[in-house]
């Protein structure tokens, strides 16, 4: 049996996300997006970019737009994409999904929901796009617990075939538990 080595580096020093950057066509109405939808802040930014742009902040992340006017040259569709919650996205925690709806419902602004349950716990996300068409989700995410892949269950990868009481894993996170027991096994001997 191949086994794959995953990584035999040890991971690089991160402290967090810093920020994320979007092209825009209008920096002033992603701005306006921003700062009036999702309360992001306008800061500073280096002078020495010579290029027009804004960055924002609030929530322990920046946002930092680019403008470039001729983002549609380099799209071969220009009509906005569906809201799709399985797209590229961005995602925040919000505290009360509700007023989030009715908020989108009173600016006038289209949105998909979805609901996730996981053993008796429910997320609800709301999914609509910025005006450049990048995609955001709000939910209430920490509905969910975090749970460590090393405190799944293991069970074999055949067992995903078969009719059983489920586990707290899902198939990849099964699989992965399988070849990290066959590597371990492999080094003890």
């Amino acid at each position: 049996m191949d086994t794959v080595e995953v990584n035999k580096f040890e991971a690089l020093p991160l402290l967090s996300l810093n920020h994320v950057s979007l092209l825009c066509r209008s920096v002033w109405d992603s701005m306006r997006f921003y700062e009036e939808v999702l309360g992001f802040v306008p800061i500073k930014r280096p002078s020495s970019f010579k290029f027009n742009g804004a960055w924002l902040y609030n929530y322990g992340i920046g946002i930092h737009l680019i403008e470039n006017p001729s983002i549609d040259d380099f799209e071969d569709i220009v009509e906005p994409r569906p809201i799709n919650p399985k797209d590229n996205h961005i995602s925040f925690q919000c505290t009360d999904v509700g007023l989030v709806l009715r908020r989108l419902e009173d600016m006038g602004m289209k949105y998909v929901t979805a609901l996730v349950e996981d053993e008796g716990n429910k997320v609800e996300q709301v999914f609509f796009h910025d005006p450049d068409g990048y995609m955001v989700e709000l939910c209430n995410c920490e509905n969910i617990p975090i749970i460590p892949l090393s405190s799944c269950s293991f069970k074999p990868r055949l067992s995903s075939f078969i009719k059983s009481a489920p586990t707290k894993c899902g198939f990849m996170e099964n699989a992965m538990m399988e070849s990290l027991s066959m590597e371990m096994l492999n080094m003890s001997f």
